[in-house]
């Protein structure tokens, strides 16, 4: 995934519209929806940043906590085999299961075109 652009932690997946000939924008990682569109990229990133701020003063006139796209922690449930194999393969690197887990997850985003923003 290339498309995509980032602002203030939040990331949005970019698609042409090729039949309105514009450019639009989904937040993405949040319950909340979250969309915008733009004639050029600049427009676009300019939408976006607009609609990023409009969403977190909206949520601050209100007393809501904006909707973050990750708490950081996650549940997964694997089958025994794939537990038992990682668990292996992240002794074997001198990893803890999560750091070798969360080394996997980022490699995998990577190849998405997705970096973590720390």
């Amino acid at each position: 995934m290339t498309n995509v652009l980032k602002y203030q932690g939040y990331t949005a997946r970019i698609e042409f519209d090729a039949e309105d000939e514009v450019f639009v924008g989904h937040v993405l990682g949040i319950a909340d929806r979250i969309s915008f569109h733009g004639e050029s990229v600049t427009e676009l990133t300019e939408a976006f940043h607009i609609a990023i701020d409009h969403y977190l003063e909206d949520c601050r006139a209100t007393g809501r906590e904006p909707l973050k796209p990750a708490s950081g922690r996650v549940l997964l449930r694997i089958p025994p085999e794939v537990h038992a194999a990682a668990s292996i393969a992240a002794q074997a690197s001198g990893k803890s299961l999560n750091q070798w887990a969360t080394d996997a997850i980022a490699r995998a985003a990577g190849e998405n075109g997705l970096q973590p923003s720390r």
